[in-house]
């Protein structure tokens, strides 16, 4: 990513939400009562990677369904919340259930995946009721601003039925299994399972379960949770992510700060210049301190303006130094105390510790760092890759071939999840990097192909190679294809002569 620049068109507005229901299926086991949880598979625009609770958004569909005690909205999210339910584990809570055999259940799972039958067709034509009491609510949250697809969930803590069988289908998610929530707390801690704070919240309190009561009274008062919006966002332990409105590029509105550590804590890329912004990011590390902590220092990934807003506010806020390389110091207006350098480990105190690997990364900056656990192999990769938008090249600060080193160096160091700057984490690192190599090894060779015998300006080479470009985005587009034609310059492919490009 990189600032914005004139004639870029304004931001995105802030997504609408759309209504949409969550089951927490439990049981009472030997060892305590389990919870079915899913796994989304890592494709999907959604939480794609992430561990979650069956569900979904409604369907149009849904409000004709009837529910006994109930109507309106308040039926037709129970609706989806059963449907949900039924596609994703094959399990059917309504009345009548118990007189379908488990080949019935699948041949009906399979009826309405395959859209050989509704959800209406399917209970009229068993003779099944669905009914508010076996969907008690137990919360609601709404997802944050930030993100490009926004719902507003509704969650409900239902009992398996004592025959119910609940069975993973591969689709649309990618492992399901019942589980203590001590289990998946331990998986969070250990960086193997992301969450969500609804799903993080859910395991804290199902891991105190007494009674479906206090549960429920416990999940619809989540703490840090204004207007059912979390405000604290911790995809696995002790790396929070806080999105800064930002002057960044479109389609991205913000740049993640994060703050990392169990005890000391290192804020890393305050980047929004607006002083409502830096005050909610200061609220929120505030109520850390309060809760124990300690900030350490302020870290920065690099220096392009969309990182570094905040830098002085947060800095002389907390009197807390700054931490970056040498290439980023050289380029601030604020002093930096300490200069990063490739290989050096950063330790944070807490429970448990965190010890994070400097890795210095040039390409898209000179002094771009990018921090790896060494514990669980996450990594906060600034803008070495995104989960939205696209990475720009910029000569001179930008090096095509050394962004593609550093890319594979990445790719192999290893990897976990990657937390970048614009977007989620992104669960499959050493896909993702994978992916952009390869995204920028075919554009190089449209590039090459764009550029015929007798030669050809930039301009032409980026209105052949970035064809399916928006017009607007072409000053991008033409920066980095300027990065890709010296990168060839290097490598002795092609030459240039007076603002002309020719293949060698």
């Amino acid at each position: 990513m990189s600032e914005a620049f004139p004639g870029m068109p304004p931001p995105p507005p802030v997504a609408a939400t759309r209504p949409a229901s969550v089951v927490v299926l439990y049981r009472e086991a030997r060892e305590g009562v389990e919870l079915f949880w899913v796994k989304r598979e890592k494709a999907l625009a959604f939480a794609g990677g992430f561990y979650a609770f069956p569900g979904g958004k409604l369907d149009k569909a849904d409000a004709a369904v009837p529910v006994r005690g109930a109507s309106g909205q308040e039926a037709a999210l129970r609706v989806a919340a059963a449907r949900e339910l039924f596609e994703e584990t094959g399990v059917l809570v309504a009345e009548g259930a118990e007189r379908l055999d488990a080949e019935q259940l699948r041949e009906a799972r399979r009826a309405l995946l395959e859209k050989r039958s509704t959800w209406a067709e399917l209970l009229r034509r068993h003779g099944l009721v669905l009914r508010a009491e076996d969907f008690p609510e137990a919360g609601r949250w709404v997802t944050p601003e930030f993100a490009p697809v926004r719902f507003d969930t509704f969650f409900y803590l239902v009992r398996a039925p004592a025959r119910a069988l609940a069975e993973w289908w591969p689709g649309e998610l990618s492992e399901a299994a019942w589980v203590t929530p001590a289990e998946a707390l331990g998986r969070w801690e250990q960086g193997t399972a992301l969450l969500h704070p609804p799903a993080l919240h859910v395991l804290r309190v199902m891991a105190r379960f007494d009674t479906a009561e206090g549960a429920r009274a416990r999940l619809c008062e989540p703490p840090h949770c204004p207007d059912f919006i979390a405000q604290r966002i911790e995809f696995h332990r002790g790396v929070r992510v806080f999105p800064l409105l930002t002057a960044t590029l479109p389609p991205a509105t913000h740049t993640n700060a994060y703050v990392l550590g169990n005890g000391e804590l290192l804020i890393v890329d305050p980047g929004a210049d607006d002083e409502a912004e830096v005050a909610r990011l200061l609220a929120m590390v505030e109520g850390l301190v309060a809760d124990g902590h300690r900030v350490r220092a302020v870290l920065l990934t690099h220096h392009h303006g969309d990182h570094v807003g905040g830098v002085r506010q947060v800095k002389e806020r907390l009197m807390v130094p700054l931490w970056c390389h040498a290439r980023t110091a050289d380029r601030l207006d604020v002093p930096a105390e300490r200069l990063l350098e490739d290989g050096e480990v950063l330790e944070l105190a807490g429970t448990p510790p965190q010890r994070w690997r400097v890795l210095h990364t040039p390409g898209h900056a000179r002094g771009h760092l990018c921090l790896v656990d060494e514990r669980t192999h996450a990594a906060v990769v600034g803008d070495m890759v995104a989960s939205v938008g696209s990475i720009v090249i910029d000569p001179p600060e930008g090096d095509m071939g050394e962004y593609l080193r550093q890319l594979a160096r990445l790719r192999d160091w290893p990897v976990t999840t990657l937390h970048p700057s614009h977007g989620t984490a992104i669960p499959d690192g050493p896909g993702k990097l994978q992916e952009y190599l390869d995204h920028r090894a075919a554009r190089e060779a449209r590039i090459v192909e764009a550029v015929p015998a007798e030669g050809a300006t930039l301009a032409e080479v980026v209105a052949r190679a970035y064809a399916e470009t928006p017009p607007f985005l072409y000053p991008v587009a033409e920066r980095s294809a300027l990065a890709v034609l010296l990168k060839l310059q290097g490598e002795g492919r092609l030459r240039e002569a007076s603002g002309r490009y020719f293949p060698t």
